[in-house]
């Protein structure tokens, strides 16, 4: 089994890169986001996982908040959604070759953490994405846990949410590490159950709504983790 999870993981890992580099092929001559949705459905076609979606998405959304835990998180979200995506990343991520530039000609938003400009520029760039209607989407974890337990969501979502009095919707994707784990080469197809939460809009005088979010993503997560375990 592992053998075959090892040889499902380079395949799916080429097509994903393949995807990458279709997209990017496409941006010039195709209107966002039909190049990144095409690529991310081509990922999911072709490597054959599915998805069960519970709840349903708010149409006034302004900003997705998602837990993280495999790189097949984002190709999830594009194929769920109809909506013009806006990633919100570490600036790191865009210095990469290639996979930064299928980041950057979208106008995804880049952040470097623990820079005090960088601020700036993202509430700039936030402003400038929701004016052309996109919906700011970011992994508030800032990288992907791999215990099942959500790491302390960073601020940076609460700033960018609070200054604008954003409609927030929390998502809970479940066990996607145990379809897709690029640090153990392993890949199975599987079915990722994508639980939409209830919609709200921000209130900056709430100084714990960010935290709080956390524990109700983790209790979420945690309940259909259980009720996936006893269908078993």
């Amino acid at each position: 089994m592992k053998i075959l999870a090892h040889i499902n993981w380079l395949i799916a890992t080429a097509i994903i890169f393949f995807s990458l580099a279709l997209s990017i092929l496409m941006y010039p001559i195709m209107p966002r986001p039909y190049s990144r949705k095409i690529a991310a459905w081509f990922i999911r076609l072709t490597i054959f996982f599915s998805t069960t979606v519970k709840g349903e998405e708010d149409p006034q959304v302004q900003m997705f908040l998602i837990n993280h835990q495999s790189d097949l998180d984002i190709g999830v979200m594009e194929t769920i959604t109809k909506k013009d995506l806006a990633w919100v990343a570490k600036k790191a991520l865009f210095d990469v070759p290639f996979f930064g530039l299928a980041m950057s000609l979208p106008e995804d938003i880049e952040v470097e953490r623990e820079s005090k400009t960088s601020l700036v520029k993202l509430l700039r760039a936030a402003k400038d994405r929701l004016a052309k209607k996109r919906v700011i989407t970011m992994f508030p974890e800032g990288t992907r846990s791999r215990t099942g337990r959500m790491l302390p969501f960073k601020s940076g979502a609460k700033v960018i949410a609070d200054m604008n009095q954003l409609k927030v919707q929390p998502i809970v994707l479940v066990e996607t590490a145990s379809c897709y784990d690029i640090k153990h080469f392993f890949y199975m197809p599987k079915d990722i159950k994508v639980v939409y939460m209830d919609s709200f809009i921000a209130d900056k005088n709430d100084e714990n709504w960010l935290s709080d979010l956390r524990i109700k993503m983790q209790k979420v997560y945690d309940d259909e983790l259980a009720s996936n375990n006893s269908n078993r």
